[in-house]
């Protein structure tokens, strides 16, 4: 079974507002992450993490069908989302063998690309399949049930990558390039929306 954690605790400091609630297409970019985890063939249960702002991002998502919590940790960094976030995948689905990682600002993260991660897994089992974009591996990444714990040891800043650089002759990535174009600055924003 296939869990998918959305993190979007941070505070989008470059940013200047939530850009959580960045309109593209007609949906936030949060909403489109979690639509693109409920439609996905292989995600049997999905977690949002909020936290920064969540007073002004819950409203937009509280119709989804997803389990939103939120981490009051999250002024610490990534990796206080992440730990939250596999343990109320934990509690919502025990048997969950596999989690997915995602973040809000990558707006061309599909149902498919999901799909493809676990089906790479599936093809070789590895422990952890990884995206790959612009010389990096990155996010969405999934993890096997055995980097849980080391997952849940993170501290600060730290986020699935120091686990991708930790364990490479256990990665295994899939090609997205278009995993390079995230939103930090409102310039960002602006190119996208010029496509």
């Amino acid at each position: 079974m296939t869990g998918v954690i959305i993190l979007a605790a941070g505070s989008s400091s470059r940013f200047g507002s939530p850009k959580q609630n960045l309109v593209y297409q007609g949906k936030t970019l949060l909403q489109r992450a979690i639509q693109t985890a409920l439609t996905s063939a292989c995600c049997d249960c999905a977690v949002v993490v909020l936290g920064a702002n969540e007073g002004e991002i819950r409203p937009n998502i509280s119709d989804q069908q997803i389990n939103i919590t939120y981490n009051p940790d999250w002024h610490e960094g990534m990796a206080s989302s992440i730990r939250l976030g596999i343990t109320e995948l934990l509690r919502l689905e025990p048997s969950v063998t596999t989690a997915i990682l995602m973040l809000c600002d990558q707006p061309f993260v599909d149902p498919l690309l999901l799909y493809q991660l676990t089906e790479r897994k599936a093809e070789n089992d590895a422990g952890i399949i990884a995206c790959t974009y612009k010389n990096t591996l990155g996010v969405p990444a999934l993890f096997d049930k055995k980097y849980f714990p080391e997952l849940m040891e993170l501290t600060g800043s730290e986020g699935a990558k120091k686990l991708i650089n930790a364990y490479p002759d256990d990665v295994m990535s899939v090609p997205f390039g278009l995993g390079a174009i995230d939103i930090d600055t409102i310039e960002d924003f602006e190119r996208l929306n010029r496509g």
